[in-house]
């Protein structure tokens, strides 16, 4: 074999003269202008521009692989149009019957409570969220009360029981809930079941053909094993739904693993908040359930029987809101930064996943410097390496503004909780992160409350003494490595 003859040739190739030399050239530039011009007209972020145009000019070949997987911004694209199902005329049905008008609440509310309306109206704008005030609300800390009231309620259902998860383990605690499920099955409870698959990847065939076996209706949100969704792996379903016979709904941050009962390891006791709602706002959860099934199964379901009157003798005030890439607004986001920016006694903040936003850091940023009490609670050891490192670069600028930052030691915390000013929290799916904001589906309770927002309260507080407060002058003398691994993956950050 002529080596030098083969090192000709490769030279030659690269040396390429006349006319193909001028259509390859010509390929490659509009290889990568095309995305580059694709960039510049979404008008997004700069910052998050800038990053993609780096990588696209740096790496182009994998840059562009990587920008059509993870980068395109699918809220401008409207490509989820199906799940517009709230424009339809059947949604719309679906909304009017119940909640109640802001001007009862301003009538009839305390001050503490009429101090939190424009965050009321702005969730009535930009998500549609309907106030709903006849609701109990129970608070539940961790995954054992989590589930055993779940299990109460799943013995319970008559009619049907609709389940909405990110994740889903074949697991002891999942086939308790599947094996659970197919006995209620057989009794003639009707059960529709939406799962991510991205989320519960490793959901086997056999677990899901138990349950099909007995008539229980499922459907795996987005597909990424095809061509057609592969492009759609960073938009997933974050969203953690459960309602029984349209009286008794769950939402918050536990999924369906032995994690939140067991623990996982190196990180040990795993920490999370959910909630029971009876009431008026379950009607809200069965309509984001109904919509999110329909995106899936092109089936409207709207009968009365979905939608029971059931009254609850107590009042709560609750909106359950959602955000997705199929929404005109960052809801959620919106959310978080009113209610930061227009605190005037204190924000609690519990979040297992910190990768703010620019608003949301100068939300928090601002709040403190304004003398506003500011703490959240981060885990002192993640489930993510590059999140892990991430987070820890903009603890800096927090204590500099004021912020208060502890970090959970006693295993790892998966809360998701916003407080505010003793008459404001928030429960739900939502991280504090770029993600959670703009990529997936999420959903959250947002509860007008003076008793409520006290008792998460308490667990927060409860949550501090289980975590270590990050001080400062300790923390600026951390090693450079550890600094330069922070800031390496905070790079990162605008493209997750």
């Amino acid at each position: 074999m002529d080596l030098q003859a083969i090192k000709y040739d490769i030279f030659n190739w690269f040396q390429i003269e006349g006319m193909w030399a001028i259509i390859i050239r010509a390929i490659i530039f509009i290889f990568i202008a095309f995305p580059l011009v694709v960039i510049l007209f979404e008008n997004r972020n700069p910052i998050k521009s800038i990053a993609w145009i780096m990588v696209l000019i740096l790496l182009p070949i994998v840059g562009i692989i990587l920008y059509l997987y993870f980068g395109r911004n699918y809220r401008k694209e409207k490509i989820f149009t199906r799940k517009e199902f709230a424009d339809a005329e059947s949604s719309r049905q679906l909304y009017d019957p119940f909640g109640i008008d802001i001007e009862e609440v301003e009538k009839n509310s305390s001050e503490k409570i009429k101090s939190k309306l424009k965050l009321m109206k702005l969730l009535l704008n930009n998500s549609r969220a309907r106030l709903t005030i006849g609701n109990l609300v129970k608070v539940l800390n961790n995954g054992k009360e989590t589930f055993d009231s779940i299990f109460i309620e799943l013995d319970r259902a008559k009619h049907h029981i609709h389940l909405e998860y990110y994740i889903i383990e074949d697991d002891e605690i999942g086939n308790r809930v599947k094996n659970k499920l197919i006995e209620i099955a057989k009794r003639g409870v009707k059960i529709r079941l939406i799962f991510d698959d991205v989320g519960s990847w490793s959901l086997s065939d056999d677990y899901l053909n138990d349950l099909r076996d007995v008539g229980v209706e499922i459907y795996s949100f987005m597909r990424v094993r095809t061509y057609r969704f592969a492009n759609k792996i960073n938009y997933r379903n974050h969203r953690k739904i459960l309602v029984v016979d349209g009286k008794v709904g769950f939402v918050g941050g536990v999924n369906i693993a032995d994690r939140y009962l067991k623990g996982r390891d190196g990180k040990g006791f795993w920490r999370d908040t959910h909630l029971r709602i009876e009431g008026d706002a379950v009607k809200n959860l069965q309509i984001i359930f109904l919509m999110d099934w329909y995106f899936m199964s092109n089936k409207i379901i709207n009968d009365k029987i979905y939608f029971p009157d059931h009254h609850v003798d107590e009042k709560h005030l609750i909106q359950i809101t959602t955000s997705g890439p199929d929404s005109d607004w960052a809801n959620i986001m919106q959310t978080f930064f009113s209610a930061i920016a227009t605190a005037s006694e204190y924000v609690y903040i519990s979040t297992p996943y910190f990768l703010p936003n620019e608003s949301i850091l100068t939300a928090m940023r601002t709040a403190a410097l304004s003398g506003v009490d500011v703490k959240i609670i981060l885990p002192e050891k993640n489930d993510s390496w590059l999140t892990n490192y991430s987070s820890r670069s903009y603890i800096q600028d927090l204590i500099e503004a004021g912020v208060e930052v502890f970090l959970y030691t006693k295993g790892f915390t998966h809360s998701k909780l916003l407080m505010v000013d003793d008459v404001f929290a928030t429960v739900g799916t939502t991280n504090m992160d770029i993600r959670s904001f703009d990529q997936n589906f999420e959903v959250n309770a947002l509860i007008y409350d003076e008793d409520i927002t006290a008792e998460i309260k308490s667990a927060f507080i409860e949550d501090l003494s289980n975590s270590e407060r990050v001080d400062f002058e300790k923390f600026q003398n951390r090693p450079l490595k550890q600094k330069f691994l922070e800031s390496l993956a905070r790079l990162f950050s605008p493209l997750l």
